[in-house]
């Protein structure tokens, strides 16, 4: 297997695979020790059988420039094909601000195909390429070298199964006409929004028991203080301190060092330096909040009259057309949406693109009293009335 540590043979590598319609991609990483994903290794694969055709790329070992493979994930005539993708993404997206284009997700693919909600690599390997996966490196130092036969091994076949597997699932795609439906779904993962944390609404991400608006304008600075510290040192948000610590801290609001001292869950590298003084400075930061700018929790699901007859139809609806499509019910349309619409909301996912194909005209249509359900032996029949 040929591992690639110079510019010059991933330039050539990424040269010949303009050449192809496709090519899979993955990357193995770190991200125990610290907030942005260390990239240890990117495994290239083109249609082939030939030893050639499937490469390691080295950023470590080697003295490389990752821009030949950045020029080849903007070539929109080559389809970048990955499992999963979304970490993989941020990798890229973070280094050099790029987003491969066009983009296969097999994940995404697979849920529409009728492979089950989030269904992973091994199992495809096992249902379409036919063959299994060696899972011995699978709990590996990415990042510490030479590399061992065995671990090339394993990475590699992270790539070259997956030519495969995209292959079928295109096939499928293309036979059944729901090529778009996954062109719609790669929308979010080539979104450069999806890989942006800013420090100043990292609170709305920390799960909270209480809403009063000045409890969550401290959650808001010292969730802002969190992000922003581990961001610019690289370090894990979790080794500055944890949810359940951040939510004791706006709880007890403490004012000095000796109060930190009595915190039950803060780490104690936090209770001194500049950790400490961030706290502090949060903790004051939301309890001097004006009024007028205190964080508004998200009731908007609180206020929903839920019909909950027409929430259970909806439910019986979306198994039906489940079974009938094939597809994963959760990337049709999660309880939640299902909520909104027995409300009267409209504007949620379930009832746009192609999921209002599958299920939205329908679902409208039993809101609306224009059709009805009914049970022929095991399966449900929408009934038009």
């Amino acid at each position: 297997m040929f591992t690639i540590t110079t510019t010059d043979d991933l330039a050539r590598f990424c040269e010949r695979a303009r050449r192809h319609p496709y090519v899979t991609v993955d990357t193995e990483f770190l991200r125990e020790r610290s907030y942005y994903s260390k990239l240890c290794l990117i495994q290239l694969a083109l249609p082939g059988t030939e030893e050639e055709d499937a490469v390691l790329v080295d950023p470590i070992e080697g003295d490389l420039d990752l821009a030949p493979l950045y020029e080849l994930f903007l070539d929109e005539s080559v389809v970048k094909v990955f499992h999963a993708a979304r970490q993989d993404l941020e990798i890229f997206h973070v280094d050099a601000g790029v987003i491969p284009v066009p983009l296969f997700d097999t994940q995404v693919a697979a849920m529409v195909c009728g492979f089950g909600e989030q269904v992973g690599y091994e199992t495809l390997v096992r249902k379409v390429a036919k063959t299994s996966l060696d899972k011995s490196s699978r709990f590996t130092d990415w990042s510490r070298r030479p590399l061992t036969e065995a671990q090339k091994t394993y990475a590699l076949a992270d790539v070259t199964h997956l030519r495969v597997i995209y292959e079928e699932l295109e096939r499928q795609l293309r036979e059944t006409g729901r090529e778009h439906w996954v062109t719609e779904e790669m929308g979010v993962l080539t979104d450069p929004e999806t890989y942006i944390v800013r420090p100043e609404e990292a609170w709305q991400r920390v799960r909270t028991r209480t809403n009063s608006p000045r409890f969550l304008a401290i959650v808001r600075e010292l969730a802002q203080f969190r992000e922003a510290y581990a961001q610019e040192r690289d370090v894990p948000r979790s080794r500055v301190f944890k949810d359940d610590a951040l939510i004791e801290l706006a709880s007890t609001k403490p004012a000095s060092m000796a109060d930190l001292g009595r915190s039950r869950l803060l780490l104690r590298e936090a209770r001194k330096g500049e950790i400490a003084d961030g706290i502090l400075a949060a903790v004051k930061a939301g309890q001097d909040c004006p009024k007028d700018k205190l964080p508004e929790p998200d009731r908007s699901r609180e206020k929903l009259q839920v019909n909950p007859a027409l929430a259970d139809l909806l439910r019986v609806l979306l198994k039906a057309k489940t079974e009938e499509s094939g597809v994963a019910s959760k990337l049709i349309a999660p309880t939640a949406d299902l909520d909104a619409i027995a409300a009267g909301m409209r504007d949620v996912p379930a009832l746009s693109g192609w999921r209002r194909e599958v299920f939205g005209e329908d679902a409208l249509r039993l809101c609306e009293g224009r059709i009805a359900l009914g049970a022929k032996g095991s399966a449900v029949k929408v009934i038009a009335l």
